[in-house]
């Protein structure tokens, strides 16, 4: 028998009481509905109501008209004096920082680290005749710097120490340049290794003079009277004190003595000097010639002697200043309205060896414009889906210091919420875009450049240019640790972006790096350094806006296959090479199946329950997929480095860009068998195959599956 109706249950009247608040309710349900805001609007603040606002991206850019003078004034004013990390002048320009963060409406923390830095506290060098008596006095200061208003040139974690002994002119101090001493019959053991700077990392070329023996090492700047400042300190970024946690007040500090701290330093003082301090030095040598090429590097003509050892002497002397030293580094927040937990970190520093116009300043302008125009956009009704946090750091120039020690103190909540990191340090230092980032960050980057206009070719985009230049776009892997990207990526395994403008600069770390230098040279219409804050707000925007996060991991897989056939190759195309393929194929499907959930998602209701949790489990899967890529324990010898993709070598100059910890067993075989190496590089291999294996189980959501044995042996090419 059929159940009676309710209604039929119910006296006379009472379904019409029943009812009417029901259909109340689902009316009053449709209103709200109907009334949450799209993907393109936002609430006003203290509103009830939607208000629409422009897309983003368009009110960004509708900003841009006057900005190149603001970035002028900006730089101007950051750039009046030196600013070393640690000195008293750094406080102005933090202070210029957070009073520019704070008068576009942002709200500002800030946060002290006590690493320990180190300063030149005297020096001198001084050329002798064989039988010591004295030639001359040589210069150990700075052409450039005719007012002596900067920090005198030296070498940051160079030790304190002395050298009475011969010179040998050691070219660029690169491995090969060493080897053609040897069959030269030259060594630099006992002696002062000269070298003109152009050798890779100025710690590396130190490393490799001491391995060999020298007694002390000179850098030479280049003839336009600039002599290049920076670090030698060895073993990867952060307070040599406090590796892996953070410089605060209260931290557990090991002593110098420890391991971990004294492989940080070198072992024998070394100390840049002018080009004109260098060649009255070499061309007092004798020793076998110098060959051509070195010749034609150090611009002396052919009036030049040899390589050495002497006859000539160099009484050299250096004393450090080792303190710590307080350091402060500043954030602007703006609160994300949907996932005020996800972050969208800008990144810059702002402490210069000298005056710092291109580096970093260029980027501390920039980085003034980008919050200048979220305030403004925050006032018209925008708020970003996610959390953006601006970043400006301090003491990057002693080695990543400020950025450092705020993601080992933060690394817990890092891990679980940070969406990407983008880095411009220096901002503008010549003609045509540079980028380096994690793969699955390319299309979005490519995507953002169709949107700005070329700062110097009328009617072109920016990616119009750089699709042209030097034979199409080439985006960097970020496997070097030379800016503030470097815990982001190298220990917390977030997704990064570098930015900049013209490949190199020859003034880096001297007295011409001033604001005059980028007015007459650099940018004088400042239009190249408008690019870069557009770029870099509209890829910000992106990543804190968009509904499903806008990462490409088909690109990565595609990336890692390319890495993998150069590694088959360099292997004479082992079996254990070749093991990774099928890893990469798993992870290629992967990212296959999430753009499909992508496009699926796309035609649900993205704001009713269901559709805001399937977005942000899929949201959660994208931005984890990096950290799979962590090794917890960190690379063999180097744990604080624990990507096992795109982590620096340990070897300065390794061919190998990728995979760092077979680049470090190849570079560690020399004194080891066959069969050693090839165990070796068996172990490290099956590392990363498994951390593919890790981060396309992430993408699809599931455990990972059980590993496959890896037993082949590898054949070493020569």
């Amino acid at each position: 028998m059929p159940p009676f109706p309710a209604r039929a249950l119910l006296p006379p009247g009472a379904a019409v009481r029943v009812l009417l608040p029901f259909g109340l309710l689902l009316l009053v349900s449709l209103l709200v509905l109907r009334a949450r805001p799209g993907p393109d609007e936002r609430r006003l603040p203290g509103t009830g109501g939607a208000h629409s606002v422009p897309d983003p991206a368009a009110l960004s850019l509708s900003l841009s008209p006057g900005a190149n003078a603001t970035i002028a004034d900006d730089l101007r004013v950051l750039t009046a004096g030196p600013h070393l990390a640690g000195t008293p002048p750094a406080a102005g320009v933090a202070a210029h920082v957070l009073s520019r963060l704070r008068a576009a409406g942002l709200r500002t923390v800030t946060r002290d680290y006590t690493p320990l830095l180190s300063y030149r506290s005297h020096a001198s060098l001084a050329l002798l005749a064989p039988d010591r008596s004295l030639l001359s006095h040589l210069s150990v200061d700075e052409p450039a710097d005719a007012g002596r208003r900067l920090v005198r040139p030296y070498h940051a974690y160079a030790p304190s120490g002395a050298a009475l002994a011969e010179a040998v002119f050691v070219n660029l101090g690169r491995e090969e340049d060493f080897v053609a001493l040897d069959r030269l019959g030259v060594t630099v053991r006992g002696r002062v290794a000269v070298a003109v700077r152009g050798g890779g990392y100025r710690g590396g070329v130190v490393a490799r003079a001491a391995a060999r023996g020298a007694a002390a090492v000179l850098i030479a700047g280049r003839a336009d009277g600039g002599v290049e400042r920076g670090t030698v300190i060895l073993g990867g970024p952060g307070d040599p004190l406090t590796p892996g946690w953070a410089a605060t007040d209260g931290a557990q500090r090991l002593g110098f003595d420890h391991h971990a701290v004294s492989r940080r330093f070198p072992t024998i003082p070394s100390m840049p000097v002018s080009a004109e301090t260098a060649s009255a030095i070499i061309r007092t040598l004798g020793g076998p010639p110098l060959p051509a090429e070195w010749r034609a590097g150090l611009g002396l003509g052919d009036h030049v002697g040899g390589v050495g050892p002497g006859p000539t002497l160099l009484n050299f002397t250096y004393q450090e200043d080792r303190k710590m030293a307080r350091i402060k580094d500043i954030f602007a927040i703006i609160k994300g309205y949907e996932e005020p937990d996800r972050y969208v970190l800008l990144g810059n520093h702002r402490d210069a060896w000298t005056y710092g116009a291109v580096d970093p300043n260029s980027g501390t302008a920039a980085l003034l414009d980008v919050a200048r125009r979220l305030g403004i956009m925050l006032q018209s009704g925008w708020t970003p889906r996610r959390t953006i946090i601006i970043c400006s750091w301090d003491a990057e120039e002693f080695g990543m210091i400020g950025s450092t020690e705020w993601v080992e103190e933060n690394l817990g909540d890092l891990h679980s919420k940070a969406v990407a990191y983008l880095n411009v340090d220096c901002a503008v230092q010549g003609v045509g875009l540079f980028a380096g980032s994690t793969p699955q960050l390319d299309n979005l980057l490519v995507d953002v450049t169709r949107q700005v206009k070329d700062p110097d070719v009328e009617g072109k985009t920016v990616h119009d240019t750089w699709s042209t230049m030097n034979g199409g776009i080439n985006i960097e892997r970020l496997a070097r640790t030379d800016s503030d990207f470097a815990p982001f990526l190298h220990h917390a395994g977030i997704p990064c972006v570098d930015l900049y403008y013209g490949k190199e600069f020859p003034g880096y770390h001297t007295a011409l790096d001033s604001y005059t230098w980028m007015e007459k040279h650099g940018d004088p219409l400042f239009l190249r350094h408008l690019a870069i804050t557009e770029i870099w707000g509209l890829l910000a925007l992106r990543l804190a806006d968009d509904l499903v996060l806008p990462f490409g991991y088909q690109t990565y897989a595609s990336q890692l296959q390319e890495h993998a056939n150069v590694f088959a190759a360099m292997m004479n195309n082992s079996q254990s090479a070749n093991f990774i393929n099928g890893f990469i194929k798993d992870l290629s499907g992967a990212a296959t199946a999430v753009q499909k959930e992508t496009n699926e998602l796309k035609q649900l209701n993205m704001h009713d329950g269901y559709g805001l949790m399937r977005r942000r489990l899929l949201n959660d899967r994208l931005l984890l997929a990096e950290r799979s890529f962590l090794q917890a324990e960190g690379l063999q010898g180097r744990g604080w480095y624990k990507h096992l993709l795109y982590s620096p070598p340990e070897d300065y100059e390794s061919e190998l860009s990728f995979f760092p910890g077979v680049a470090d067993a190849i570079s560690r075989s020399a004194n080891q068998s066959v069969e050693q190496l090839q165990a070796a590089v068996r172990q490290e291999m099956w590392k990363v195959s498994m951390a593919i294996q890790r981060a396309a189980s992430v993408l699809r959501g599931e455990f990972s599956a059980p590993s496959k044995p890896l037993n082949s042996s590898v054949s070493v090419g020569p």
